[in-house]
């Protein structure tokens, strides 16, 4: 039997494999999801210019010493300031009315706001003069030219996924686009001759496609693009021939299934069956110490171009693919994005924890993936069992002093009664997060801690704690 290797040590030979592509430029109006491939800086200070936080007057605050409700200061009102107006200077003894946002004139150098005038808020004409009821102090309601950023200040580092709330900012700072990682092209193929559409009549044998539709899912929420989803029967010609197709306009290929000892898994007949110096096809497969996911293959296929495109081979129960997907395609998706590896937040590392609000026993020397969700703090033993390794281990509240609920702390179930079961489909949709279990833990208890890798696209609802990168 093979001797099964580290997950770390897996991951380390199929990132040797992979280049990464080069950048490039777009437009803001397209950086959205987008990973920044280079810090930025600020091209102009926020605010661009000193105006004013308030519906008000702009005035001299020197000139407004001693004024109150009941002995206000009385000033004319020389001109109207809005937004996106570059005013007129400010006349000594006067005061300009000013919208939130708007230029401060020069010579001011505060802005009481309306509710502190005799002025009604809202739209009304431009009165004659204006009652000042407060002592205005300089710098009052008035927001500085840079005072949040400065031209040249480092805004965003690379490696940063650009949310909705990033590219608003990048605009802020005067940028109009800005470099990006390149979006890999992913193909997936699905392997097995009893594969068929979503929705199809199923004869005896047959099962829907699924992984396919996984895959080209978990590509996209990761920021890269499915250029293609195929299928191939259970020979090794038909998959040489699809892969090659795969190839043409990728640059990544992950498939699912056909990587396991049986006899009719054509990947394993594939890489047998052509070892000749120049084969378009070149595969590796290994026993990763990890469950779900064991069986794991990788390698190339020479595009009719001559590129060597690197390929992930997962197995084919869809949890496995899940798992193997997170801990082992994402890694290699943000090196081809050219993601700094240094980042505590890597795709498929652990950037959370929770306590185990159930009990399971775990695989012997292998790393355990289990499927969770958020859940509240067990209070009293429960009937049931989650199983790892082995079926019948008990779900119940903590016991002991390191077991105790805590209030502050997050807490996660598995997803299904059986664990991380390779074939749970049905309950994927319920994960939040892989709970990670060393190798070495036989039993996990409840009231443990475990570190978490979010899922993409989950939206936890417990109170995740940051851990620091492994």
């Amino acid at each position: 039997m093979a001797q099964m290797i580290p997950l770390e040590d897996y991951i380390a030979r199929v990132l040797e494999a992979i280049v990464p592509l080069t950048s490039t430029r777009v437009a803001l109006g397209e950086a959205h999801g987008r990973i920044l491939a280079e810090d930025v800086s600020a091209a102009v200070p926020v605010p661009p210019w000193t105006n004013s936080a308030m519906d008000g007057y702009a005035v001299r605050a020197a000139e407004t010493s001693g004024a109150s409700a009941q002995a206000p200061v009385v000033l004319p009102v020389a001109g109207d300031v809005p937004a996106g107006a570059a005013p007129t200077p400010l006349a000594p003894g006067s005061a300009q009315r000013i919208m939130t946002g708007a230029m401060l004139p020069e010579g001011a150098d505060a802005v009481v706001k309306v509710e502190d005038t005799d002025q009604a808020p809202g739209p009304h004409p431009l009165p004659e003069r204006v009652e000042i009821r407060v002592a205005a102090r300089e710098g009052l309601n008035v927001r500085r030219a840079g005072e949040n950023v400065r031209a040249g200040d480092s805004v965003m580092a690379a490696g940063t996924r650009l949310s909705a709330a990033a590219v608003s900012a990048l605009a802020s700072v005067g940028l109009g686009s800005v470099p990006v990682a390149a979006r890999a092209r992913v193909a997936v193929v699905s392997t097995g001759a009893e594969l068929r559409d979503a929705g199809e009549s199923l004869a005896p044998g047959a099962i829907p496609d699924s992984n396919g539709l996984l895959l080209a899912g978990l590509v996209s929420e990761h920021g890269a693009d499915c250029v293609s989803v195929a299928r191939s029967g259970d020979s090794a010609e038909e998959l040489a021939a699809v892969l090659r197709r795969a190839a043409a306009g990728a640059d990544l290929i992950v498939t699912s299934g056909g990587v396991s000892a049986g006899a009719f898994d054509p990947l394993t007949m594939l890489a047998h069956a052509d070892q000749r110096e120049g084969a378009p096809v070149h595969l590796d497969f290994v026993k990763v110490a990890m469950q779900p996911g064991k069986p794991q293959g990788h390698g190339w296929v020479r595009a009719d171009d001559g590129r060597r495109v690197p390929i992930i081979c997962l197995p084919g129960n869809p949890v496995s693919v899940l798992v193997s997907f997170t801990t082992i395609v994402a890694p290699a998706l943000a090196r081809l994005a050219d993601v700094d590896s240094s980042l505590p937040d890597l795709p498929g590392r652990p950037t959370l924890t929770a306590r185990a609000a159930a009990a399971w026993r775990t695989p012997p020397g292998r790393r355990q993936h289990v499927p969770v969700r958020f859940t509240e703090p067990p209070t009293e033993p429960a009937a049931g069992s989650v199983a790892g390794a082995d079926a019948g281990d008990r779900i119940g509240a903590p016991s002991g002093p390191d077991a105790a609920p805590d209030a502050g702390a997050s807490w996660v179930t598995p997803t299904h009664r059986l664990g991380s079961g390779s074939h749970l489909v049905a309950s994927l949709p319920a994960a939040q997060a892989l709970a990670v279990v060393a190798a070495e833990v036989e039993s996990v208890e409840v009231g443990d801690e475990l570190p978490l890798i979010p899922l993409t696209g989950s939206c936890p609802s417990g109170r995740p704690v940051r851990v620091d990168a492994p």
